[in-house]
C-alpha cells in the first residue's frame, strides 16, 4: 500500500470526512489510502474454504443438510419405518409403543444438533458482519471518489469560465481600440 505524508493524509481527511486522519476510525483510514493511492477496495466476498477448520466445515455440512428437504424427508421415513416395524413385530419388538428409545435418540440427536447449527449461523452471522463492514468500506470510498469527481468538474468549470472571461475582455479591448481608431479617422 502507498505511503502518504502525514499532512497529506490530514489534508484529504479533513476535505472527505471533516476530521484529523487520527481520529478516523481504521476503516475510514484504510478507505481514505485506498481513495488517495486510485487503489481499489472491492474484493471477492466469497471465503477461502481452504482457511476453514474440520470443524467449521462439518457445521457447515450438518446445517446444510439439516435445513433440507433431503433431511426431512429421510427423516420422516425413518421414524414411520422404525414405529411401523415396532408396531408389527408387537411381542418381539426393540422399542415396543411408547418408543422410548426412539425418544432418547432423538432427544441426543437434537442435542447434537442444535450446537452444531448454532455454530454455522454464529460463522454465518460473522460473515454478514465482515460483508456489511465491507459494503461500507466500498460505499466510502464511492463517495470519497464522486466528491473528488465534483471538484474536479467544479475546477475545470472555473478554469473555463475564467478562459471565457479573459477571452471576453481581450475582445472588449480589441473593440474599444477599432471603435477608437474609427472615431480619429472620422475626424
Amino acid at each position: 500500500m502507498s505511503h502518504f505524508s502525514t499532512s497529506a493524509l490530514d489534508e484529504a481527511a479533513n476535505r472527505w470526512f471533516g476530521k484529523a486522519a487520527n481520529q478516523l476510525l481504521d476503516s475510514e483510514l484504510r478507505v481514505l489510502r485506498q481513495a488517495m493511492g486510485r487503489r481499489t477496495i472491492s474484493r471477492f466476498p466469497l471465503e477461502d474454504r481452504d482457511k476453514l477448520s474440520l470443524g467449521e466445515k462439518l457445521a457447515d455440512q450438518v446445517a446444510r443438510f439439516g435445513g433440507s428437504w433431503t433431511f426431512i424427508t429421510a427423516f420422516i421415513l425413518f421414524l414411520a419405518l422404525w414405529a411401523g416395524l415396532n408396531l408389527v413385530m408387537a411381542g418381539r419388538a426393540f422399542d415396543p409403543y411408547p418408543f422410548i428409545f426412539l425418544n432418547l435418540l432423538l432427544s441426543m440427536l437434537a442435542a447434537l444438533q442444535a450446537p452444531v447449527i448454532m455454530m454455522s449461523q454464529n460463522r454465518q452471522a460473522a460473515k454478514d458482519r465482515d460483508a456489511a463492514a465491507h459494503d461500507y468500506e466500498v460505499n466510502l470510498k464511492a463517495e470519497i471518489e464522486i466528491i473528488a469527481l465534483h471538484e474536479k468538474f467544479d475546477q475545470m468549470r472555473t478554469q473555463q469560465l475564467e478562459a471565457l472571461v479573459k477571452y471576453q475582455e481581450e475582445q472588449i479591448t480589441l473593440l474599444n481600440r477599432l471603435i477608437t481608431e474609427k472615431r480619429a479617422g472620422a475626424t
